[in-house]
């Protein structure tokens, strides 16, 4: 069965060997980027990882 996507020409030019970890690290890149500018560009997103706001129970008499 003929692999009729064109995906498969890609290996032709990059190895696997190569064409893999490349591809893995740049997604690894890409996430660790986001979630670093997430952190640090917003209010929410360290108070998210801390558990939220801390809320004080009080007792109506």
């Amino acid at each position: 069965m003929a692999d009729t996507d064109g995906q498969h020409g890609i290996w032709l030019v990059v190895p696997p060997k190569v064409g893999l970890p490349l591809l893995l690290g740049t997604v690894t890149l890409i996430a660790v980027l986001v979630h670093a500018s997430l952190i640090g560009h917003t209010k929410w997103f360290p108070a998210y990882w801390e558990g939220g706001a801390k809320t004080v129970a009080t007792q109506v008499k």
